[in-house]
């Protein structure tokens, strides 16, 4: 058994990387630092690392071979779970861009979220390091923020701040969703405010919290079964502090049109901030892959990862490129989906479907081509962006499981492709 400490996860999205982990041969064990979320990501066990071809097992050759004939000459490929490392999204991106691919995050959904407020009227965000540091008043929007990151309160609020004397000083407070768990509460014992209502009252929630804060006329006395003398407090609170961040996951805004209650959040930090008052934003996101996604596929194309080479060149839609859409209406001739994280399977499809995904995937029916990976972090090395998008991770190796790398898989696909056409 070796212990390997300081272990980064990619898994949780905020940086963790004080894990122990025990490798025993290829069985991996969380000792220390480990979170409702790392844990079983990590200690997954390895399944079958055998390449299939149609349920049968083959060489990875040959399905590799069978891949690259499923993929070119195709009309309409889609590429989507795009759940991988720096290094596996830049393979993808090649080989999408050589088929002439949509690509498609499966987490886009959540993201387009935010990118619409983004794109609309901008954002003033910060990052993990300030919100450490600085933070005197937290207020988490829609959102469980201990489900979503075990150890978000323990890393970044009840730690030992730079520019905060006493963490009894921090205040936390929750508008709609209220705490899972106790990981909220002070140190000394101070629970969070917490102003509870249902996500379908959260826009006008904030749209009052909005407009009192521009002092305009809010003529009732509560919204979403909160107080509007409990919202103002709220600001109050806000307006008094030395740094107030506003906390939100996409994800957990799952309601028609929920990117204009990220707008209006967005609103009110910029509000706060012409008062003379500094405040920021913070979105929830980056885990397993999806900022990795996103942020490669930025800097290679200058779009997110929701395009279509089929025109010869990257082009950006963030409704019309959707994975569900387009099998659903029939416009996909073949699937590639990348998984190295979970074992997540690929959506139903009637196309031919080709997998690169972690070991011990399951099918309901078995794709054309499974070739089983290896999970970055764990059977090798790699960088995966974590959620504030300005640290890219050092990703280490734990096990030797001779398990290919997503990008060695996907640039062996392309070089097929292309010796095909060369030929």
């Amino acid at each position: 058994m070796t212990e390997i400490t300081e272990v980064p996860s990619p898994f949780c999205g905020i940086g963790t990387d004080d894990l122990t982990i025990h490798v025993d041969g290829l069985q991996v064990k969380v000792a220390a630092g480990g979170c409702a979320v790392n844990t079983p990501a990590f200690e997954l066990p390895l399944g079958d690392p055998e390449p299939r071809i149609a349920g049968e097992p083959a060489t990875l050759e040959a399905a590799v071979a069978k891949a690259a004939e499923l993929l070119r000459g195709k009309r309409g490929p889609v590429f989507s779970g795009c759940a991988t490392d720096v290094n596996g999204m830049r393979a993808l991106l090649a080989l999408a861009d050589r088929v002439g691919a949509v690509v498609d995050n499966a987490a886009f959904n959540n993201a387009r979220r935010n990118l619409l407020a983004q794109q609309d009227t901008g954002w003033m965000n910060t990052t993990l390091a300030e919100l450490k540091n600085r933070v005197d008043v937290l207020v988490v929007i829609g959102t469980d923020l201990e489900s979503f990151a075990p150890r978000f309160f323990e890393k970044y609020v009840w730690n030992e701040a730079m520019f905060v004397a006493d963490n009894e000083q921090r205040d936390v407070i929750y508008i709609g969703k209220a705490p899972s768990g106790e990981a909220s509460t002070s140190p000394g014992g101070r629970k969070a405010r917490v102003c509870a209502c249902s996500d379908a009252d959260l826009p006008e929630v904030l749209a009052v919290m909005s407009a009192l804060l521009r002092g305009r006329p809010v003529k009732v006395e509560s919204v979403g079964g909160i107080a509007v003398s409990d919202l103002q407090a709220i600001l109050d609170r806000l307006k008094a502090a030395r740094y107030g961040v506003f906390v939100w996951g996409a994800a957990a805004l799952a309601f028609p049109h929920a990117e204009l209650t990220v707008q209006t959040v967005c609103a009110i930090v910029k509000d706060i901030n012409l008062q003379g008052v500094r405040c920021s934003g913070f979105p929830l996101g980056g885990r397993e892959g999806d900022q990795t996604a996103n942020q490669v596929c930025g800097w290679t194309t200058g779009y997110p990862a929701r395009l279509s080479y089929a025109r010869g060149f990257p082009e950006y839609d963030p409704f019309q490129f959707e994975t569900a859409r387009i099998l659903a209406d029939g416009e996909a001739d073949a699937l590639l989906w990348v998984q190295a994280f979970n074992v997540t399977p690929p959506p139903a499809s009637e196309v031919p479907t080709v997998v690169i995904g972690r070991s011990g995937m399951a099918f309901a029916q078995p794709p054309a081509v499974y070739i089983p990976v290896g999970t970055p972090g764990i059977d090798h090395v790699g960088h995966a962006f974590r959620l504030d998008n300005v640290v890219a991770i050092r990703l280490k190796k734990l096990r030797d499981s001779n398990l290919p790398s997503t990008a060695q898989v996907l640039a062996a696909i392309e070089q097929q492709v292309q010796a095909h056409y060369v030929n």
